[in-house]
């Protein structure tokens, strides 16, 4: 008796199967915490989803728009869970932009403070001197 194809799976299922997260439970986290979107609707872990559905997975620091091809409920090798989906790769920000936005990403983490609470001597003696030389 041959398998039938599927028509709908759970999309913590499914996330699990495409490789997107390690384990079942972290896709379900996931969706529970609102980092998963189909057709632009949180998704709660028992959604179902079919062929033709767009995600939106903020996945490791990063949106992905992926439009679902093919249904899987377990865990496939990484050849096979690639043709499950397509990534949209058209970006809104000019390379430009892009480069710009990584460029500020970057200075604004250098210019954090590295301690929290309160300032340290050194510190203190750079804020009165800041503070004497706009008064």
């Amino acid at each position: 008796m041959a398998k039938e194809p599927l028509e709908t799976v759970r999309i913590d299922r499914w996330l699990f199967a495409a490789r997107f997260y390690k384990t079942r439970n972290q896709a379900l986290k996931a969706c529970e915490g609102g980092k998963v979107k189909v057709d632009g609707r949180s998704a709660k872990p028992h959604k179902f989803v079919r062929t033709g559905d767009r995600l939106t997975i903020h996945h490791h620091d990063r949106y992905r728009n992926i439009e679902i091809l093919a249904l899987a409920q377990r865990g496939l090798p990484p050849k096979e869970a690639k043709l499950l989906y397509r990534e949209d790769i058209k970006h809104s920000l000019t390379q430009e932009n892009e480069e710009l936005l990584n460029l500020f990403y970057k200075t604004e983490k250098k210019s954090r403070l590295k301690y929290k609470g309160r300032p340290t001597k050194k510190e203190r003696r750079k804020i009165d001197n800041i503070k004497r030389r706009f008064s």
